[in-house]
């Protein structure tokens, strides 16, 4: 894992564990769904990439944001995703609970759809 990526896992850690755990957990949804997904941080959050970047995830003052660059083409049954753009859509996660509520785990497996 990349010293940057630590720092910032880290950071988050020692100011809030909370967002820490939920940032894990997503993270490792990510690279349990995509062991080839590569990472990077950039835009003061970690970007996933595969052969382009495909998601971000990003922690703010009240919530962790995790961000998908084609979000707009996924299958959203239950409009959970949230944003209007032409292709970016995301989920908004305050506690752990919402995960699983949110079903990160079935917008995570669509990003190489």
């Amino acid at each position: 894992m990349d010293i940057k990526i630590i720092n910032f896992l880290e950071s988050i850690k020692l100011l809030d564990v909370d967002k820490h755990k939920i940032l894990t957990k997503l993270r490792d949804l990510i690279f349990d769904n995509y062991p080839e997904m590569k990472e990077r941080m950039q835009y003061g959050g970690i970007l996933f990439s595969l052969d382009d970047d495909v998601a971000g995830l990003f922690a703010y003052t009240h919530h962790i944001s995790l961000e998908f660059g084609h979000g707009a083409t996924f299958n959203d049954p239950n409009n959970l995703l949230e944003g209007k753009g032409k292709y970016r859509r995301h989920l908004k996660f305050k506690s752990i609970e919402e995960i699983k509520k949110k079903q990160a785990k079935f917008y995570i497996q669509q990003i190489k759809n």
